[in-house]
């Protein structure tokens, strides 16, 4: 399942002290793209899992669309990644566990494409214990 392989690099982050999210981008069933945080190892406040991911799948494919890709997070994008989600033109986002502070849903629920689907929840409980635990130990 590409959510457990988005849980991964979730568990990657988590270990390299970054906020644990993962992020893989499949197309034709087939992962083209596997990313986590890295906000804080290149001091960059826009280095999410899903910009990451966004731009190795553009690589891979050879231009900015991914109209034939699925992006898979382990947490709902928030409103800066839902933006590049909606400009790439991806039609289907899979996320684990909802974000009710930052998350697009929230913030800015018309920054997708008008064509994308949304698949909420899917492996939430292990999404969100892996957050849960992350903050516990940097509190």
């Amino acid at each position: 399942m590409f959510m457990r392989r988005a849980l991964q690099e979730a568990q990657q982050a988590f270990d390299e002290g970054e906020i644990p999210i993962g992020a893989v981008i499949v197309c034709q069933g087939r992962i083209i793209a596997r990313a986590h945080n890295l906000t804080e190892t290149l001091h960059d406040v826009t280095a999410h899992a899903e910009m990451q991911a966004i731009t190795q799948a553009a690589n891979e494919l050879g231009g900015k669309y991914l109209t034939d890709c699925t992006l898979y997070v382990t947490v709902e994008p928030c409103a800066m990644c839902a933006g590049a989600l909606g400009w790439s033109q991806i039609p289907r986002i899979v996320y684990g566990c909802p974000d009710d502070r930052r998350g697009f849903s929230l913030l800015a629920p018309k920054a997708l494409h008008p064509r994308c689907t949304v698949s909420r929840g899917v492996l939430e409980e292990e999404c969100r214990q892996l957050m849960l635990q992350f903050f516990r130990e940097k509190r």
